[in-house]
């Protein structure tokens, strides 16, 4: 289970299911970002003002809104997830550019198929992902409240 702290932005109970919309807390590796030195990564995020999204999670241990919470997701939904949105279109590009070479062995042709394949593939994907079986098993999920970690310092 892939895990990542998340604060809780509002709650909702559509179709019987406790879900939450949350937004993922940014940390900083170094603690530097922001600052006039570090290693650059400051720059990025001030260009492109690392705009957050809100996403939906099962909430089922009934958290409330404003509390961090620990979210996670499945790897192998991760995965499969990546695999069809990435590798499932580039197959099917590959797949039509060597179809039209095989029919008009020309670069023109080539280039057409690779086009259709990949417009192919990427409407398969849509279908497939449009089924509410899919979303339902790559839902992340609430999993526990996220404590303060505090360091006592016994001298």
């Amino acid at each position: 289970m892939i895990e990542e702290r998340a604060v809780i932005l509002s709650l909702d109970n559509l179709s019987g299911i406790p879900s939450a919309t949350l937004e993922i807390e940014r940390k900083s590796a170094c603690g530097l970002c922001g600052q006039t030195r570090g290693c650059g990564n400051s720059i990025w995020g001030k260009l492109f003002a690392h705009q957050s999204t809100a996403f939906k999670a099962q909430n089922r241990i009934n958290a409330k809104v404003g509390q961090s919470v620990i979210v996670g997701i499945n790897e192998s939904a991760l995965l499969k997830s990546a695999l069809l949105l990435y590798i499932l279109p580039l197959v099917t590009l590959f797949l039509g550019a060597l179809l039209a070479t095989k029919i008009i062995p020309n670069d023109a042709s080539a280039m057409v198929g690779a086009v259709l394949g990949l417009v192919l593939g990427l409407i398969w994907v849509k279908g497939h992902t449009i089924s509410n079986s899919y979303f339902s098993l790559q839902q992340p999920v609430i999993l526990r409240l996220a404590f303060q970690e505090t360091v006592i310092n016994v001298d």
